[in-house]
Parts: structure tokens; sequence; C-alpha cells
């Protein structure tokens, strides 16, 4: 990550983004995408790896980039879509899939927000020569809204519903991405966490135990979102 005052490394990638592109980025660089990118979340991840629906054609060689989004899809009188924006979605919900699919489709880069668990890194991504990109901040949608080209196709509409469907855009300086994760495993969402991590005790001293009101809660301070 960049010290203060450093400016931060930019990174401009063409897609289908290729082995030694990826093995060069860097954790907490800055990347912009140009190029094909789909979306794929549980709605496409069950209906493939559960019930063993075909991918679509053509995806593969078309992509390599799997963006965990909600788009906002305006329906065309021509039959095409406009796409005013892309919200990104909590990776971490789709962990017990993404093994699989990035065998399955042999995807390299996974977009999302909030990360992934931290062994999945190493034992899911890294292990596939995979890296984990991340939104910045909340409320960009429309932002990378704007380097949503055009929509190629767009697949399972009427089965899973404009948020659920898996679409392919074309894209062109779509971003900003932060660099999660490397081939190594390493993850600037886990180191920055042990940073927190190392002061929580201190944060909550005085405090009496929290108050668990919903299922599968912890009162393990270092499990907090912060």
């Amino acid at each position: 990550m960049a010290k203060p005052g450093h400016k931060l490394k930019q990174v401009r990638l063409t897609l289908p983004a290729r082995p030694e592109d990826i093995a060069a980025l860097e954790i907490g660089s800055v990347v912009f995408l140009s190029g094909l990118v789909y979306t794929a979340r549980e709605g496409v991840y069950n209906r493939v790896l559960v019930e063993g629906q075909a991918l679509p054609e053509g995806l593969i060689e078309a992509s390599n980039v799997n963006f965990h989004c909600s788009p906002a899809a305006a329906p065309q009188p021509d039959g095409g879509y406009v796409i005013g924006g892309v919200t990104a979605t909590a990776s971490f919900r789709f962990s017990k899939y993404l093994g699989d699919w990035l065998d399955l489709t042999g995807t390299k880069i996974v977009i999302g927000k909030g990360g992934m668990p931290r062994d999945d890194y190493k034992k899911v991504l890294a292990s596939r020569a995979a890296v984990y990109l991340t939104t910045v901040g909340y409320g960009t949608g429309a932002l990378l809204g704007r380097g949503v080209k055009a929509v190629r196709a767009v697949h399972w509409l009427d089965e899973l519903g404009i948020a659920q469907a898996l679409w392919l855009f074309e894209v062109e300086n779509f971003g900003p991405f932060i660099v999660d994760s490397d081939l190594q495993g390493n993850s600037l969402f886990a180191q920055q966490g042990d940073i927190v991590n190392q002061g929580i005790a201190k944060l909550y001293e005085g405090l009496k135990p929290p108050a668990l009101h919903r299922y599968g809660e912890t009162d393990d301070r270092e499990d907090e979102v912060m």
C-alpha cells in the first residue's frame, strides 16, 4: 500500500488479462480495465455448478474477469440495454462456489467488494493464478457504469432477473479498482485487518460484553468488519 504522500501506482489492463499482466499486479495499486467483463454471482453459480446448466457458448474465450455486481440495466426499443450503473456486491458470500467456478471457466480476475475469507486468497485464488480486485468505497456504481460501453450479451435474464443474470459487458477504462490480492496470496484487506486488530482490545477496554441479537454473530472483536 502506498505511504502517505506517495501517489498510488496505476495499471491499465487490456482483457482478457495475460498471465504476465496478472503476475505484475501489486496489492494497493489502482487498476483500470478495457475489454470484456462478465457478471456472475450466486444465481449463475448455482445454475451452472449445482443444476448442471452449460456455460454460455464462447464465454471462456471472451473473458477471464468475473465481476460480482448488480447492474442497473434499462431496456431499449431496439432490444438492447443501457447500463446506468454497476454496483458491486460482497464477494465473501460466494466463497463456497469460487474454486469450482475458477476451475470451470479459467477466470483469473475476480472483482467485488469486501474481499474474501483470508484462507481463500491462497487456497482458492493464488493456487489458480487468480487475483481479487475491490471497488473503491461505496456509491461508485454510477462512476463504474461510465466505463460500460456496450452490452455484448445477457444470459438467463428471464430466469434469474437483472441482478442475477450473466451479463457480458464491453468496457473501456473501467474502474478504478484496487488490487486486494496477488499471486502469492497476500491480501490488502487481511493486512489492514491485522493492523486494526492490534489495537482493538484497547478500543473496547472498559465496555460491557456485546449483546448479540442476530444468528451467527461473534463476540470475537477481531472477527468484526470495521
